[in-house]
């Protein structure tokens, strides 16, 4: 098998290998590290990796006892550049934290390590996570490995790309408003927005905390949705200090039981691309196929719950997250990315918040989730487009679809719904725009029911799935 084959091959598989003792965690890094000298400079999506250090790494692995590997052993993993990887960059984007490297892994990170990962090196994102594009002045655009003229996403884009071309066998990005299921859509790979409390947000950047415990996750990011799998199962349980954390055992649901959920199709939104709406029909009809019940599910009150959802989630992820970061960037101004100031002015273009608005939304917020949650009993799994349109080119802000005109945050709502809801989503590849462009369809769950979303996405990439972009081979 060539190297690209390796490296290219799902991160289950080369684990396989790696534990057998097939390869060696050596031979492994050193595929991958020619695939970042070769192809990173074009796309510059990791931002700090150190070869002799990667190497140590392997040289330590390699000496693990065949009986001892971990579940991980030898595989080559990045970490998005807001999750605390101990003496590697995390600038979360932004010159306010230029050159800073933490002492201690995030809990996630530990973890990793534990299981035998093999840690390349960070990867980029916007500044301060605010943007679905990754560009900051500290290490200028991420480029998408379909086409580097397009975004790979945000904010966890450089993650994406590094997957999607090779550069990285799997890692973690986070979301508070579709900040891995976008990169994946737009990179063709897949990604999984765990329910919050899933996985410890400990060592995340700035924290998940206050209203962005409930709307934010640090989420498995890789090639297959087994991939995926493969890391929420390792990774998954509480740690002992998560102040969020839930003691939520994991599940395996079997055949029957996954055949048993109802799957609601959200397919009548005319504010996506043909081929968007296609690729989603032809994802349903792929479930419908393996004998999943898929029904259409739009009606007029599920539509105002939902943009009750996404009209909260822009109180507290945009109104409130620029309250967040005014007292850090005030005065400093002159130092931040044009994409923040970007964020800020949209942000600012409303009244500040008022404490009583803020705490009404917050309240309101329950009131939604529980009536959605009611409206999910009939249909517990719900198939939604990721975005109106597949990745777009640096600098769009808007685009028309059909007769409508859909702006740049508002393309993004079907991830925002489930962030508003707390609720697990993952992403699978499914269709090709015009352009040969992956589209990625969306599959959503409720609270603690991520093993199902996982086993349904599952079923849905044995007819679909990731191909490599052809720079990568």
């Amino acid at each position: 098998m060539r190297g690209t084959e390796l490296i290219l091959s799902p991160a289950t598989w080369q684990v396989r290998l790696l534990r057998s003792g097939e390869i060696s965690a050596g031979e492994l890094a050193e595929a991958y590290l020619a695939q970042i000298e070769r192809l990173n400079p074009r796309l510059n999506a990791i931002t700090d990796c150190d070869p002799e250090s990667v190497r140590a790494q392997a040289r330590v692995l390699d000496r693990v006892p065949e009986g001892e590997r971990g579940p991980l052993h030898g595989l080559p993993v990045t970490i998005k550049s807001s999750i605390s990887v101990a003496g590697s960059l995390c600038e979360v984007g932004s010159l306010l934290h230029a050159q800073f490297r933490p002492q201690e892994d995030a809990v996630l990170v530990g973890r990793l390590r534990r299981a035998g990962a093999l840690l390349l090196g960070t990867t980029n994102c916007p500044e301060f996570l605010m943007n679905y594009h990754s560009e900051n002045r500290i290490h200028g655009r991420t480029n998408n490995p379909w086409d580097l003229a397009r975004t790979p996403g945000g904010s966890s884009g450089g993650e994406a790309a590094a997957i999607a071309a090779g550069l990285s066998g799997a890692g973690l990005g986070s979301d508070s408003g579709g900040s891995v299921r976008v990169p994946a859509h737009y990179s063709g790979i897949c990604a999984l927005k765990p329910t919050p409390g899933r996985l410890p947000e400990q060592g995340h950047l700035p924290p998940c905390a206050g209203p962005f415990a409930s709307l934010g996750a640090i989420g498995p990011m890789a090639r297959s949705v087994g991939d995926v799998e493969l890391l929420f199962r390792t990774l998954a349980g509480a740690s002992a200090v998560d102040p969020a954390g839930a003691p939520v055992a994991l599940s395996q649901p079997g055949e029957a039981e996954l055949r048993a959920q109802r799957i609601g199709l959200l397919d009548d939104d005319a504010a996506m691309t043909p081929e968007t709406r296609e690729a989603l029909l032809a994802a349903a009809e792929a479930l419908r196929a393996r004998g999943y019940a898929v029904q259409p599910v739009r009606s007029r009150a599920l539509d105002d719950l939902l943009e009750q959802a996404r009209r909260l989630w822009w109180i507290l992820f945009v109104r409130a997250g620029a309250m967040l970061f005014r007292p850090a960037t005030v005065g400093r101004e002159q130092e931040l990315s044009a994409g923040f100031l970007e964020f800020l002015e949209i942000a600012e273009a409303e009244p500040p918040l008022t404490g009583e608005e803020l705490l009404g939304a917050w309240v309101e917020a329950d009131g939604v989730r529980q009536r959605l949650l009611g409206a999910m009993q009939e249909c517990p799994v719900l198939l939604t487009p990721v975005c109106s349109v597949p990745a777009f080119r640096h600098g769009e802000r808007g685009w028309q679809v059909g007769s409508e005109r859909v702006e740049y945050l508002e393309a993004m709502r079907y991830t925002q719904w489930f962030n508003l809801l707390g609720a697990p989503a993952t992403v699978v590849p499914v269709g090709r725009s015009p352009e040969g462009l992956p589209i990625g369809v969306q599959v959503a769950g409720r609270p603690w029911q991520d093993e199902v979303v996982l086993g349904i996405a599952g079923d849905l990439e044995r007819d679909f799935g990731y191909r490599p972009p052809p720079l990568a081979t």
